[in-house]
């Protein structure tokens, strides 16, 4: 008797899409650096990232500063 092993497909996580809206000029490293962190160069950059909790706690040390989607 064989037994056949049935993949259950893995959903990718949802995708998300962030704007940079707002210099950080005036506001503290750690949110500098956490821009860098983020993929960010250049004031209204749009860098796309999935949706998992590391990234959500980067954004919500930035969302004064950023623009977030999903997708």
């Amino acid at each position: 008797m064989t037994v056949q092993a049935t993949e259950t497909p893995i959903a990718a996580p949802k995708r998300l899409v962030v704007t940079w809206v707002k210099s950080a000029i005036g506001y503290g490293v750690r949110q500098k650096r956490t821009l860098k962190a983020l993929g960010f160069t250049k004031l209204g950059q749009v860098v796309e990232h999935a949706d998992v909790p590391q990234m959500r706690g980067m954004l919500n040390a930035v969302i004064h500063l950023v623009k977030v989607e999903e997708k």
